[in-house]
């Protein structure tokens, strides 16, 4: 599919500007996280260029989704600093976050199961608009975004789907609807946790496919997975974690081969809770 919509101005882009070219998209800087007595990030160091596309697998309970939290807001930081875009966004709302391009795709589904399959890319395009447009009953704002939201759903092959329920949509078609929603809210960088779960092998192929469009058009992604195999597809870089903190960052070539994953996977260290 293609993630071009039809229609002169209403045309995506993620072709990345002139000052995305010039900067680190997201700068992560001795991130720590604890609760209680229990520290669950250990100083997490990491830089993701504009464009990149990022792996990041790990034993359960190596802080990876804990890292995503202090990443989308749902956690602050103990310690350490999140720099997105140049701006320092540790102590940040999510919903700032989300407003300025950070989008998440969680691990279970988040999709509004009782709206339509439409009516969740309308919501997605009408937070970013004044009210107003939408107010006043000769407006055609509307219509508009009704015929753009069926144009998003063309690129993942879910317009036939458009007045369904979202909660009738398979495991896979749920997580394609998240992701293209999510660029419907205007995400410049997506965070995808385990995108594959709960979703069929042929599926796995149609997200895989979505996220490479996603990179062809210059969006940001780190996108956490338990299957390497899956995220061999698409990244060029794949960061370990451990016990909290990033223990490899390399290759997947790399990393396939090194005894530092081996003893990760295999070894007899305790990883924290996240």
């Amino acid at each position: 599919f293609s993630l071009e919509l039809s229609g002169g101005r209403e045309k995506l882009s993620f072709l990345l500007n002139e000052r995305y070219k010039t900067m680190s998209m997201l700068n992560v800087s001795d991130v720590t996280f604890k609760i209680g007595g229990t520290q669950i990030l250990n100083g997490v160091n990491f830089t993701v260029e504009a464009g990149e596309t990022v792996g990041i697998i790990g034993p359960n309970g190596s802080g990876k989704t804990t890292l995503f939290n202090c990443l989308s807001g749902f956690h602050i930081p103990t310690g350490g600093t999140v720099v997105y875009q140049d701006k320092n966004i540790t102590r940040m709302k999510a919903y700032r976050r989300a407003e300025l391009g950070l989008g998440r795709v969680f691990q279970n589904f988040a999709v509004f199961k009782e709206m339509t399959v439409s009516e969740n890319i309308v919501t997605a395009l009408e937070s970013r608009m004044s009210p107003w447009k939408t107010f006043f009953p000769w407006s055609n704002q509307n219509k508009i975004n009704k015929q753009r939201a069926i144009e998003y759903l063309k690129q993942v092959g879910l317009e036939e789907k458009a007045e369904d329920k979202a909660g009738s949509l398979s495991g896979g078609q749920m997580r394609l609807l998240e992701i293209i929603r999510t660029l419907a809210f205007g995400a410049d960088l997506f965070l995808l946790d385990e995108p594959t779960a709960g979703v069929s092998p042929k599926m796995k192929e149609d997200v895989a496919n979505l996220i490479k469009l996603l990179m062809k058009e210059g969006k940001t992604i780190i996108v956490i997975e338990h299957d390497i195999n899956f995220i061999h597809k698409f990244c060029k870089r794949i960061i370990v974690l451990d016990v909290g903190r990033v223990v490899l960052d390399d290759t997947p070539e790399n990393i396939r081969t090194s005894p530092v994953l081996q003893e990760v996977y295999f070894g007899n260290g305790k990883a924290a809770n996240a």
